[in-house]
């Protein structure tokens, strides 16, 4: 049976989360920072009888993560889906998003793999950290101008104020290195929650590549979000990439599936987050 889910509920959709704390980072960031009571997120519940949860299905505007540990009943979950006017992506593992495929239509369909690491075994315990820093409010227009010059970025208008809610509310960090006044090299984390955060926008200028400036910001933002408690993910492209991440402890959890629906008609770039660039 499926019913909506309010406040009193949170500890047990928490416990049903937590099991898997990376594949379900967006969701579990959406609700400890908007809970259940606004108008523009909605969580519903699939329960047995004995009021066991089955599946879960998160609602973020326009955008639907449904998740499970097995089956999920996507026929029902999916008359909430076909019923909202808004519903522009269903997002999430694409073992569960399969199963939505005979219920919702969908013109398009983006995946990734995904990445997960909970330990720091293979991470260069005497990374030099010297020249590493940690962003804040005044950093973020240099950091704009690095990302600007990388061409595997895209970059949107919402970039500075999306970097700048990050760091306000601390549901994100960037470390980074300068020579001069010129950020050089950075790498952030998105969607921080207490059990997890995701990688994301790790790069070096054009002119500064190959030098391992990257990889230390990496592994230093990493080394200090795993001695936090929390798992770190990330999505990535290509084999040749994922290899790279492999080496620092990364495995591979599965692929990340993002489906849109016939009326939406959006860019390659549809994901919350920028690629991964060495």
């Amino acid at each position: 049976m499926v019913v909506k889910v309010n406040q009193t509920m949170h500890k047990k959709v928490m416990n049903y989360l937590s099991d898997e704390p990376a594949l379900n980072l967006f969701i579990i960031a959406d609700i400890e920072n908007f809970g259940y009571e606004t108008d523009f997120q909605e969580i519903w519940i699939d329960q047995d009888d004995a009021g066991e949860i089955k599946g879960i299905l998160l609602r973020y505007m326009g955008n639907y993560l449904p998740y499970a540990k097995g089956t999920i009943n996507a026929k029902d979950f999916s008359e909430i889906i076909n019923k909202d006017t808004t519903y522009e992506m269903l997002s999430g593992k694409k073992e569960i998003t399969e199963q939505f495929r005979p219920y919702v239509k969908f013109e398009r369909t983006k995946e990734t793999y995904f990445a997960e690491l909970k330990d720091n075994s293979l991470l260069n315990k005497n990374s030099i950290r010297k020249g590493i820093q940690q962003a804040e409010l005044q950093d973020v227009d240099s950091l704009i101008e690095l990302k600007q010059q990388i061409k595997e970025f895209t970059i949107r208008a919402t970039a500075r104020q999306s970097l700048e809610q990050a760091l306000k509310t601390k549901t994100g960090r960037t470390y980074f290195m300068k020579e001069g006044n010129i950020v050089v090299s950075c790498a952030s984390t998105t969607a921080e929650n207490s059990l997890s955060a995701m990688i994301v926008g790790v790069c070096s200028h054009p002119e500064k590549r190959n030098q391992g400036l990257a990889t230390r910001c990496m592994e230093a933002l990493c080394q200090d979000v795993l001695s936090e408690g929390k798992a770190l993910c990330l999505f990535y492209d290509n084999p040749k990439a994922g290899s790279i991440y492999k080496r620092l402890g990364f495995k591979d959890i599965g692929m990340w599936s993002m489906n849109f629906p016939v009326h939406m008609t959006g860019s390659e770039n549809d994901t919350k987050q920028e690629p991964l660039v060495k």
